[in-house]
């Protein structure tokens, strides 16, 4: 990076832009409508995209073990026979889910096979919610993941 470097000036701005500026941005970088997510993972998908256009994607040596990974892991089959779901809606492993409830932030990581909140796995955002709240909630709403007056 130079100093004339745009890009890091670009990547802050993502923290303070409007989210309807987030999603048209969104538009711009991936030629497609942006998912129902949080603002967090807007901003953070935002990011790398801007990144990965900017100083380039991926080697394809690190592709191609990627795919190879995959098909290790989901044995190159079909993967709607595996056990684990795979909603084209659903966050990608690793990402982190925050909502403050009552003044008190929690945080929860998609793993690959459901849900982790305090170091106790979960299979289902709804256990979770209904955990923090005593309540019961739709997961995906409590989280931000999902519109409940405008459906997925």
């Amino acid at each position: 990076m130079t100093t004339n470097d745009p890009i890091p000036a670009r990547l802050a701005a993502l923290k303070t832009a409007p989210v309807t500026a987030l999603k048209q941005q969104w538009r711009d970088l991936f030629a497609s409508e942006p998912p129902p997510f949080n603002r967090r993972y807007l901003e953070s998908r935002l990011a790398y995209r801007i990144q990965e256009l900017a100083y380039g994607g991926l080697k394809p040596e690190t592709v191609r073990r990627l795919e190879e990974l995959g098909e290790e892991l989901y044995g190159g089959g079909d993967r709607r026979k595996s056990s684990h779901r795979f909603d084209r809606d659903r966050p990608i492993t690793g990402t982190r889910l925050l909502r403050e409830w009552q003044g008190v932030e929690y945080v929860v990581t998609v793993t690959s096979d459901g849900f982790d909140w305090q170091g106790r796995p979960y299979q289902s955002l709804s256990a979770i919610a209904r955990t923090i709240t005593g309540t019961r909630w739709n997961g995906w709403v409590f989280f931000g993941l999902k519109n409940h007056r405008r459906g997925p």
